[in-house]
């Protein structure tokens, strides 16, 4: 394994590296506050033993399977099952699963997604060296017999990660059953639900009908008009906030926003029912529903998030045999300015509202995020996201937002992952990375360390939680 050195991702500059050193050492035990994510409640909820390295670590990341697939690895033999029927069937044996990440380590050079796992094995689970073809069975082995001790059952490491708060991101349709076994679980911090109605929307999906269906059968009744559905998920919503939700998500291509007349919604929402809803069609009842999400959150104080850019599923036969997130989405260039005006324009004054905006699309940063997120009291900018989550991204992103919007107006990080041991390895990079920046800072005398400290806490710490309007009784 390359040196894992305590000065990682530190300027080589002695005197940033000196600041960069002083101000991670005041921020590295601080407690984990990780409000956006998408590690399944279940997990917790069991407390079961995890079975295998391989379903722990390999299968459920999806950087890890893009990155593979980009050279020709079957998601196959890393025990992606498929959805089609067809053959081949997924790898069954995770020590073959293993074997084929241990022996494709190489592919990883210089990526975030190696930093991350190098600190997993080592920090997580205690394992010295390097994936390879050779080492493959002994770390597999390793790791196995850690699995196996109490002191890696899941609940355990959610302690000893020092996870304050821990948001899900859970569909609309979805029971609760396993937040509410959390809410009496011993762990040491808080696991809560985030409400993603997205399914909701898209009326032009072959699965809409199937969606409303299931939404149907947790709201209490049948769902006949548009202004039944609003009713039902301003219900949902508040069953959520009820089970500690702090906040809600909302995933786009293009962040559109539009009101439309009460009777043109009812025309949509109809011609979803009769299953001939066009793309256009969607494209329209999104937008509205953007402005209705924002008003409820007026409502219910409920935090929103738009997640935008982001093409999804454009490898179609992947997605055909595997379904989604199995890293076939894509960046797309975004508009925010015109996009964004009409809800902006309706609630980018409200002191309960809050809208938190996440992007892809890095050309957007200081020549529009910024400076909207400079000037909307209620509009926050989201970590570096996806494909930016990383040393270079990170640092691009503080460069060119921070000086038109300051940080007072970004919303710490978020860890965005499914892996759940991932999450301490993500949380020390962007410590590291932030620490680095604001070194760079002082070694250049724009801010003292004073400031530097402050705002390295901050950054680490305490912009989520005010952001996300987490309570310590979350």
């Amino acid at each position: 394994m390359t040196e894992f050195h305590e000065d990682r991702c530190f300027d080589p500059d002695p005197t940033i590296r000196r600041h960069a050193r002083t101000l991670y050492d005041e921020t590295r035990a601080l407690p984990i506050v990780s409000p956006h994510g998408h590690v399944d409640a279940a997990i917790l909820a069991s407390n079961n033993a995890f079975s295998d390295p391989a379903s722990l670590i390999i299968t459920p990341d999806h950087y890890i399977l893009r990155m593979l697939y980009s050279r020709s690895v079957p998601l196959e033999s890393l025990g992606v099952e498929p959805i089609d029927g067809k053959p081949p069937a997924a790898e069954r044996d995770p020590r073959k699963i293993w074997q084929t990440f241990a022996d494709h380590w190489h592919l990883f050079r210089a990526t975030p997604t190696r930093m991350w796992l190098e600190y997993e094995l080592r920090e997580v689970f205690g394992v010295e060296g390097e994936p390879s073809t050779a080492t493959a069975p002994q770390m597999y082995d390793a790791i196995m017999e850690r699995l196996q001790s109490p002191e890696f059952r899941p609940r355990a490491l959610f302690k000893r990660f020092n996870i304050e708060v821990l948001a899900t991101t859970d569909a609309a349709s979805y029971n609760l059953e396993h937040h509410k076994t959390l809410r009496t679980a011993d762990l040491g911090g808080n696991v809560i639900p985030t409400f993603r109605p997205d399914a909701l929307f898209a009326i032009a999906s072959p699965g809409w009908s199937d969606e409303l269906a299931r939404f149907e059968r947790v709201s209490g009744g049948a769902i006949g008009s548009y202004a039944e559905l609003i009713r039902a998920i301003a219900r949902r919503r508040v069953e959520f906030k009820g089970m500690g939700a702090s906040a809600t998500d909302h995933a786009v291509t293009v962040p559109h926003t539009e009101r439309l007349h009460d009777s043109e919604a009812e025309r949509l929402f109809a011609k979803a029912g009769e299953r001939v809803a066009t793309e256009a069609d969607q494209s329209k009842f999104e937008a509205h529903l953007l402005m209705e999400m924002a008003r409820l959150s007026v409502e219910d104080g409920l935090v929103m998030q738009l997640h935008a850019g982001a093409l999804r599923n454009h490898n179609e036969p992947l997605y055909r045999r595997f379904g989604e997130h199995k890293g076939g989405d894509i960046p797309v260039a975004t508009e925010f300015t015109r996009n964004l005006r009409t809800l902006l324009n309706a609630y980018g004054d409200h002191a309960r509202f809050r809208l938190i905006v996440f992007t892809l699309d890095e050309s957007t940063y200081s020549r529009e995020l910024a400076p909207l997120a400079g000037h909307y009291p209620a509009m926050l900018l989201g970590a570096p996201w996806w494909f930016h989550d990383s040393i270079e991204g990170m640092t691009r992103f503080r460069r060119q937002t921070t000086e038109t919007a300051g940080i007072e107006n970004t919303a710490g990080f978020v860890d965005d992952t499914r892996a759940f041991c991932s999450i301490p390895a993500r949380h020390d990079l962007a410590r590291r990375v932030d620490a680095n920046y604001l070194g760079g800072l002082v070694a250049r005398h724009m801010i003292d360390m004073r400031d530097a400290s402050e705002m390295a806490k901050s950054l680490a710490y305490g912009l989520a939680r005010r952001a996300y309007r987490l309570t310590r009784s979350a």
